[in-house]
């Protein structure tokens, strides 16, 4: 490779994406003549499809010198399969792509141009988001503007994991190792010069998506706790409200009964008042049991991901 060129990686993670690997492929194909000044490679991160993913990226791997995978021991989710592609691309600069051709490869030349003008890292911002549901758009709006209301890392509004990254900012997003991993705001966490790239997403080409609501519920859960402690700070508060909330009626029902009496009534008031105070505690004590569960996780130190096999790319053409 002349010195005037660069090697771009790009990470693709894949779980049970067998239907839309080749197309991937032939895309990145029609996407090297748009580069000419630049030697692209993919590296592949099979995260424990149970599929044909796997024999598949063999077979690529075997035909094309561009084309290498990393075969993970198991499914470690998408965050420790870009984490494993991060760790082990040699590129200059660092792109990722879903493999369902979601964000198109032509994102790649705009990411080349504004790298090259002196940005780190350049992210894709979905204008509008085609093959998804209201409730899932809805759902996704409302995260990232609490993200951005309450953590001191806001992540860019309308942002995935597509994005190209230079080596420095590779390099430094490789040192931040903990386990409960929310690689948005990892991709924030590290700043350096940063630009945005609009784009309308486009329904997958094959196959289904492997998120359901039960596993963004998780994933957002991860989001906040990783980068605010604001519901702590909410429970502290609300706990300090309800008790001189209580200070003030207690003071109220001690004067009411010495001017005027009381006769023995009350009954539900007494009910509510003990079930709103035992909501509250209870939903608080959750919110501490997440915090001390990623405590638990961080403490013992495991590796993110294994891996089982990998051919790397050896070539660039």
């Amino acid at each position: 490779m002349s010195d005037d060129r660069h090697l771009i990686t790009l990470i693709v993670p894949a779980y049970n994406e067998e239907d839309v690997l080749e197309p991937f492929v032939c895309a990145f194909d029609g996407i090297k003549s748009a580069l000419p000044g630049h030697d692209l490679q993919i590296l592949f991160v099979n995260d424990g499809s149970t599929d044909r993913t796997l024999s598949i990226l063999e077979t690529l791997s075997d035909s094309r010198r561009d084309v290498g995978y990393i075969s993970l021991s198991r499914n470690f989710g998408k965050e420790a399969a870009m984490t494993a592609g991060l760790d082990h691309a040699v590129g200059d600069a660092i792109a990722i792509f879903d493999a369902d051709l979601q964000d198109p490869l032509t994102l790649l030349t705009e990411f080349v141009r504004h790298w090259e003008n002196g940005y780190d890292v350049v992210y894709a911002q979905r204008t509008e988001r085609e093959g998804e549901s209201r409730m899932k758009k809805s759902t996704a709006w409302l995260f990232y503007r609490l993200m951005g209301k309450i953590s001191r890392t806001p992540v860019p509004p309308n942002t995935g994991d597509c994005r190209l990254m230079s080596r420095r900012a590779v390099d430094s997003l490789n040192r931040l190792r903990e386990q409960n991993r929310f690689m948005k705001g990892l991709f924030a966490w590290v700043g350096y010069p940063s630009k945005a790239v609009p784009y309308r997403r486009a329904p997958r080409v094959a196959g289904t998506t492997k998120f359901n609501y039960w596993k963004l519920w998780n994933f957002a859960l991860d989001g906040v706790t990783s980068f605010t402690n604001a519901p702590l700070k909410l429970a502290t508060y609300s706990g300090f409200s309800i008790a001189f909330v209580a200070f003030l009626l207690g003071a109220w029902t001690i004067f009411k009964t010495l001017v005027f009496g009381e006769a023995v009534r009350g009954y539900p008031t007494l009910i509510v008042t003990v079930l709103f105070l035992g909501g509250v505690q209870l939903f608080f004590i959750g919110v501490l049991g997440e915090y001390i569960g990623r405590i638990f996780s961080e403490t013992k130190n495991r590796p993110i991901y294994l891996v089982d096999r990998q051919v790397m790319p050896t070539d660039e053409t």
